[in-house]
């Protein structure tokens, strides 16, 4: 069976499909772009920005599961830009710890929803 998570502190999903759901111990949450969830507004000021909102936004959904970011095992980290490899990476890292950080693949794509720069979707487990 599975459970919807849903917060208003992340942001409403924009199509078919939800924050994120618990199946077996594990929870699937999905792709977070820079949207303010208080306004409904894109944060694109930089990309360090940019990443960070988007990071709040997993926090907001992992801690409605009542997980944390030392739970999650896996990520998927979407660019517009692979030059931006290393500023996003710089604010991604400040979120894991180096030692248990999670599996990863960061990914150039060719454009992402409502033309943002970047885009992160995560797993986590359930202890």
């Amino acid at each position: 069976m599975k459970k919807i998570v849903k917060t208003d502190k992340a942001p409403a999903p924009v199509g078919p499909y939800n924050q994120a759901i618990i199946h077996n111990d594990t929870l699937y949450a999905s792709g977070q772009i820079a949207i303010n969830p208080a306004t409904g507004d894109l944060v694109t000021d930089n990309i360090e920005v940019e990443t960070r909102r988007v990071m709040e936004n997993i926090r907001a959904i992992l801690e409605e599961a009542g997980l944390s970011f030392a739970d999650v095992v896996k990520c998927s980290i979407f660019v517009k830009d692979i030059n931006d490899y290393g500023r996003i990476n710089e604010v991604y890292a400040s979120y894991f710890d180096e030692a248990t950080a999670p599996a990863r693949e960061l990914v150039q794509v060719s454009n992402l929803p409502k033309l943002v720069n970047v885009e992160i979707s995560v797993i986590a487990a359930f202890d």
